[in-house]
């Protein structure tokens, strides 16, 4: 417990930016029709299920063109 609350002032901001990140990732899925891979439900999924990964996956190859 020592070590988590030593470590705390480094987490906070880390958190920060992983849900910043998963909510602008998930506002994208929700408006955006257009996937190169998969549908609005698959993406939304690993988005918020695969943590800090799941919207840099999603940025990297789910994203599609923007029309």
């Amino acid at each position: 417990m020592k070590i988590l609350l030593d470590n705390l002032p480094i987490l906070i901001p880390l958190i920060g930016v992983q849900v910043a990140f998963g909510l602008i990732a998930l506002i994208h899925v929700l408006r955006h029709p257009n996937y190169r891979f998969g549908n609005t439900i698959m993406w939304a999924f690993i988005v918020m299920l695969v943590n800090i990964f799941g919207p840099i996956i999603y940025f990297v190859f789910g994203r599609g063109e923007d029309q």
